[in-house]
Order: C-alpha cells, then structure tokens, then sequence
C-alpha cells in the first residue's frame, strides 16, 4: 500500500521511526518534479544544487508546514524561491547577455536537446519573476490555471495574464538568438 503525501507528511515531519523513510519517500516521489522547473528556470548545470537546496529546506521546515494547503503546493513555493535565489546568486552575469552559438560539435559529446535546454533555461532566466514562476509552474509542472494561482497566491485571471505575457516574451527570446519556438 502506498501512502498519500498528506499521510507521509506527519510523520517525515516529527522524530520517530519512520521520519527518513517517509521523508525518502517525499524525495524520491517529488524529486523528479523539483529538477524539471529546476534545470529549465536556472538551467541544466545548477539543477541539482536546487534539488538538493529544496529537500534539505523542506526537511528542516516539514514540521512547520501546517496542511493548509496541499504539500505539493508548499513544495512548488520552496522550489520557485531556491530557484531565485540561485539566479540572484548568479547576478554577476549580464541579463542581457545571450547564451553564446555553439561552434560545430561532435554529437556524442553534446547533444542538440542539451543546447536547446540551455538556450531555453537562458531566456526563462531573463523573464520577471513572476512570469517565470507562472510558465515554469505550467510548462514544467504541468500545473492547472487554480493550481498555479494557489501557488503564486494570485487570482486566475492573473496566472493568464502572466502566462500570456511569459510565453510571448519566451518566444521573442528565443527568436532572437535563433531558436524558432
């Protein structure tokens, strides 16, 4: 029988027998989700630092989450706020520095998808925050329009308007540094 987060949480959250069991189970069940929004909003290379900055956040807080939303929820929030703060941390970069054309390469030593996550990951970081949130929560998570105002605390009309705005300031982007949306 697998548990619910909901039923794994309470006890990953106090000490007792089962606290690195349920909390392993957390991690192992999310984590796919946390490195996806990770590598597309600060990109492939600093994904797992994010990963691990989010688990190791939500271990030492867990206690203090108080259900009021679902974990999910809570999670996605901790998420998008580590992936901030590592794109603040890497400020030293110019914001309007495009990711640099790729000389010819050998295909076994990269591949064209890594570029294109790369060049991708690029433009989401040149988005305002708050769009980024919202097309990451949508095309990386695969958040629904409620699911994304609760986590943002945003009405619906904003998470659509931030979308709209997101997708096309994305596209204009990638365009511009030759990647056809």
């Amino acid at each position: 029988m697998e548990l619910t987060d909901a039923q794994l949480v309470p006890l990953a959250a106090h000490p007792g027998p089962y606290r690195e069991a349920a909390f392993e189970v957390l991690v192992r069940r999310h984590a796919p989700r946390v490195h996806r929004i990770a590598a597309g909003t600060v990109g492939p290379g600093a994904a797992d630092d994010v990963v691990q900055e989010v688990f190791v956040s939500v271990y030492r807080n867990l206690a203090s989450f108080r259900g009021q939303a679902q974990f999910t929820t809570w999670l996605h929030r901790i998420t998008l706020n580590a992936c901030q703060r590592a794109l603040t941390a890497r400020q030293h970069l110019s914001l309007d520095e495009a990711p640099e054309l790729p000389a010819p390469h050998n295909p076994v030593q990269t591949g064209e998808q890594a570029d294109l996550r790369e060049r991708l990951a690029w433009a989401m970081r040149q988005l305002p925050p708050e769009q980024r949130d919202a097309v990451t929560l949508r095309e990386l998570s695969g958040l629904d329009y409620a699911e994304i105002a609760e986590v943002l605390g945003v009405e619906l009309g904003t998470v659509k308007s931030r979308l709209n705005r997101g997708r096309a300031a994305l596209r204009a982007l990638l365009a511009g540094i030759g990647v056809t949306p």
